[in-house]
């Protein structure tokens, strides 16, 4: 069964359902690329992946650690090259939460970062920077 359908709305718009929940999301061809840039692009979406992918191996981290990560926040800046067209860079800013986080605790939440799928998955040229703002 398909974990996803999508479906082309013409425009370079595509309607995206998640099968198991019935979620929708409209993607949208970015104004730099022919689109309107009404709608998250696939790259966006590519980017918005790595970044809430980082997020949830933390959260997990901190479920199974008993460190409360709830409240975080993200920053996504996402760096496209010309020739060939594709992300050349995703750029993170981890706002974490006003906690007294131990020294390990942050490293352990760093390190959890570069374990997520979708950071392993990316090709390599994809230059991918994690920055963690500690609120104390």
């Amino acid at each position: 069964m398909a974990t996803v359908t999508a479906k082309y709305l013409g425009d370079l718009r595509t309607e995206c359902v998640h099968v198991a929940s019935g979620t929708t999301l409209v993607t949208d061809a970015p104004v730099d690329n022919q689109g309107k840039g009404e709608s998250f692009s696939p790259t966006d979406l590519c980017a918005t992946a790595l970044a809430t992918c980082a997020m949830t191996i933390i959260g997990i981290y901190g479920r199974s650690h008993d460190v409360d990560v709830t409240g975080a926040t993200i920053e996504i800046t996402k760096t496209m090259s010309a020739n060939p067209r594709r992300i050349a860079k995703i750029e993170m800013i981890f706002h974490m939460p006003d906690r007294d986080y131990t020294d390990h605790q942050k490293m352990m939440i760093q390190r959890a970062a570069l374990t997520c799928p979708v950071h392993l998955s990316l090709h390599p040229d994809v230059e991918q920077v994690f920055t963690f703002k500690w609120a104390r």
